[in-house]
């Protein structure tokens, strides 16, 4: 799994990250509002695709809200896709 970090401001504004030689190479853009935390976006640059990148995003943000006791509500076609093909994984986060 490759290293993800993760940003957060004070306005509840962030996204979790991988970075490889100082490069950005996969994000997901989320928000959190109260107990919510909502995906609106996951990328992965077109060289770096088919590497498991967005799985490894979408691992640390489920782990983080499951941490911080957080529903999730996947905007993101990709997170949608990954919640509805693996329901009863989530079903403890996902915000129907």
């Amino acid at each position: 799994m490759s290293e993800v970090e993760m940003e957060l401001d004070d306005k509840g504004q962030g996204s979790f990250y991988i970075y490889e030689n100082n490069e950005r190479i996969a994000k997901m853009v989320f928000g959190i509002s109260g107990d919510k935390l909502t995906v609106y976006h996951t990328e992965v640059e077109p060289e770096d695709e088919g590497e498991g990148l967005a799985k490894d995003l979408l691992a640390n943000m489920v782990s983080y809200a499951r941490k911080n006791k957080l529903k999730v509500i996947p905007l993101c076609p990709f997170v949608a896709a990954q919640f509805k093909r693996n329901s009863k994984e989530y079903e403890d986060i996902w915000e129907k």
